[in-house]
């Protein structure tokens, strides 16, 4: 993960129960080995080792119509809904609960949620006064104004802005304002040619006229305010860089004056909209794509005030049609989800409703959570394993034959600096100026939304809290912070697949936990991104110039091995786009099976189900990526996701490994068979 922890490393499990984990010494085995129950006999693990370990499995569990996937990620985050759902429940049951209380917000939330009478009713009522207030656009000035407030409430029209760590100057938050506008995932789907694209480019304009029909345009303006949409979003992204043209964190770093932004950008009219976030007297700002913007400038004056109405109006309710009655849900889903992502019918209401009020409130819901929920001992635990892959990272980096021992210094050093945020955090936020009601669920939502914004914009001026989390307890990920250099990894990862109230033995531990976590996030630290920040955060190329081109030899192997890989129909994974995660993943691999070495279960030669413990850490990790994915959702991610579909994090990093080859009678002419000249072996 990086900067903006927007990118995550899900994992997740197969029977799984986290109330009553036990961390004793002694293990107790489960009855049924899920790794061995999961094996698919029929295929070769030299072949395809993610079929191989997972492929029983997968034909015993199809995908259910309302998931664009079925597999240990459904099945850990349904755990996690289902105690959340008992949090919500309850908490909309209580009567004379303290207003303002978190309980109070929960369950007024929750309950808004599911009263699909009153937002059958409603329709477009609670947003009306926005349509107001964009229909009163006269100028440049109104846009800028409108697109601030938008921006706090719902979507992020026009560019992407945000309020956060400056990459050179770790301990001070930064204004920064990126390219962005656009409603489809990404600028290509604007351009490919192939079949698929063209066909979700004329379903995209499809829906959006479907949608201005349901805010009350008759059919005609509604196709032709479409089109003309269409045509706007298609100019900001001619002008918007390639997704793996973006990756660099120099080039991103543009830090111009406020008075050299607003001239260079006449039109972008930036004091307005600087006050309608709530920011005044700002110096300075950091633009990732300069030229994005000035193109955007142009822009505001080519095309007309009433093409900007329609697209900020679609942009306001694009982001809140969940939140809005069914037939305005059903149409975003059925673009958004059936379209572009295979789904054929929606999740039911309360599981949409929890993972909402989860999202919005899950500060809250984490408070409770982790004294109703998480096991004690999560925290010691996780510091454990982390630590352990801490340990064999420093080692690894001392016996580097490509690292001069200048740079191996700094690499340590920065090593041995890395934070670990494990389980929970220590502070929680102050949520009490939120308003949660049970009139509106779409106004509970902006609320929310309203609040994490301002949350936000307040840090500008103020120091780097560097004791913050980017997520909550329950939260089944983790990131890498390259400007906090930090690595926050919440409780409910303790989460190991097959095991009921069980310590599972240490070869899924460090498989699973070890590298498809903590070593995965570690390596971030090093990889193509997180290498050019140093041990205090700061943007800050520490390399010599020598060991930076033997690294970027070496990435280049990564994004080769990863651009032959066909995901989809023809589809290539963009070995540029996905190298990061990438190089996390072959990292994390190869660490977590280095601590795993040291454990006694690998010393003692410990048989479990038949399995040595070899076949058990690989077994484990391909158990860790068991998804199975429709192949809309599979061509969505190649097209506009940094990670590799999951498959591919599986038979990846392993064929760059020559235990795994040796574990399983990996062969030439094998599929999965890489010559040892063009295994790429980095940390």
């Amino acid at each position: 993960m990086q900067k903006s922890f927007l990118n995550f490393i899900l994992l997740s499990a197969l029977t799984l129960f986290i109330a009553g984990l036990s961390f004793a010494q002694k293990r107790d085995m489960p009855e049924t080995d899920a790794l061995v129950s999961h094996i698919d006999t029929t295929v070769k693990p030299g072949d395809d080792f993610f079929l191989y370990a997972n492929g029983r499995w997968f034909k015993e569990n199809p995908i259910p119509e309302s998931e664009q996937s079925n597999g240990l990620w459904e099945l850990i985050r349904d755990t996690i809904n289902a105690q959340v759902r008992n949090i919500c429940e309850s908490s909309a049951e209580l009567t004379g609960v303290e207003k303002g209380s978190n309980k109070q917000k929960i369950g007024d939330f929750f309950f808004s949620g599911m009263d699909s009478v009153t937002l059958n009713k409603k329709t477009f009522d609670d947003l009306q006064d926005d349509f107001a207030r964009i229909d009163k656009i006269k100028d440049v000035k109104d846009i800028a104004k409108v697109a601030a407030y938008i921006r706090s409430v719902s979507g992020s029209p026009l560019f992407s802005f945000f309020v956060g760590q400056d990459d050179k100057i770790s301990s001070k938050n930064a204004i920064f304002i990126y390219q962005g506008g656009l409603s489809l995932p990404d600028r290509n789907y604007y351009f490919d040619t192939d079949e698929r694209t063209v066909m979700l480019r004329e379903k995209f304009v499809q829906h959006v006229a479907n949608m201005f029909i349901l805010m009350g345009y008759d059919s005609m303006k509604a196709q032709q305010s479409a089109e003309n949409m269409f045509k706007l979003e298609t100019a900001i992204a001619k002008v918007s860089r390639k997704r793996e043209d973006t990756r660099d964190p120099l080039k991103n770093y543009n830090k111009m004056s406020f008075e050299e932004l607003t001239k260079s950008t006449s039109n972008i009219k930036w004091k307005e909209f600087m006050e309608g976030v709530g920011l005044r007297n700002v110096d300075t700002v950091v633009v990732g794509q300069p030229e994005f913007l000035k193109a955007l400038n142009g822009y505001l004056n080519a095309f007309q005030i009433s093409n900007w109405k329609n697209y900020l109006k679609y942009h306001l309710v694009r982001r809140l049609a969940n939140y809005l009655d069914d037939k305005t849900f059903n149409e975003s889903f059925s673009f958004y989800s059936t379209v572009m992502r295979g789904i054929p019918e929606p999740k039911p209401r309360w599981k949409r409703t929890v993972e909402q009020t989860n999202g919005s409130l899950g500060e809250l819901i984490g408070q409770v959570y982790i004294n109703e929920y998480l096991p004690k001992g999560t925290k010691e635990k996780l510091l454990e394993i982390g630590m352990a892959i801490k340990d064999v990272y420093g080692e690894r980096i001392k016996a580097l034959d490509w690292m001069s021992e200048t740079t191996k210094q700094k690499a340590l050093k920065k090593l041995s600096t890395i934070v670990m945020k494990v389980g929970y955090p220590d502070k929680w936020k102050d949520l009490s100026s939120m308003n949660v009601d049970r009139t509106s669920y779409v106004k509970n939502v902006m609320s929310a939304n309203k609040w994490q914004f301002e949350y936000m914009v307040a840090k500008f001026g103020q120091p780097v809290d560097r004791t913050e989390w980017g997520m909550q307890p329950q939260t089944y990920n983790a990131y890498y912070n390259p400007s906090n250099n930090e690595i926050v990894v919440p409780g409910c990862n303790i989460i190991v697949p097959g095991y009921e109230r069980k310590l599972a033995d240490d070869a899924l531990l460090y498989s699973i936990i070890g590298g498809s976590t903590f070593g995965h996030e570690i390596t971030h630290g090093f990889d193509d991104q997180g290498s050019k920040y140093d041990e205090n955060g700061n943007l800050n190329d520490w390399w010599t110039e020598e060991d930076r081109a033997k690294f970027t030899e070496k990435t280049k192997m990564v994004v080769k091995q990863f651009s032959e890989y066909i995901a989809v129909d023809t589809l290539h994974i963009n070995g540029e786009l996905t190298q990061g995660e990438n190089i996390a993943d072959i990292g994390g691999i190869m660490m977590g099976y280095e601590a795993f070495k040291k454990t006694q279960q690998y010393k003692s030669q410990e048989m479990i189900a038949g399995l040595n413990p070899d076949k058990r850490f690989f077994l484990g990790y391909a158990l860790a990526w068991m998804v199975n994915e429709r192949p809309e959702a599979t061509a969505n991610q190649v097209k506009s996701n940094e990670h590799s579909p999951a498959k591919f994090r599986v038979i990846g990093p392993l064929s760059d490994m020559s235990e795994f080859y040796k574990a399983f009678g990996i062969k030439e002419g094998d599929a999965m068979w890489r010559a040892e000249s063009v295994r790429v072996k980095i940390w």
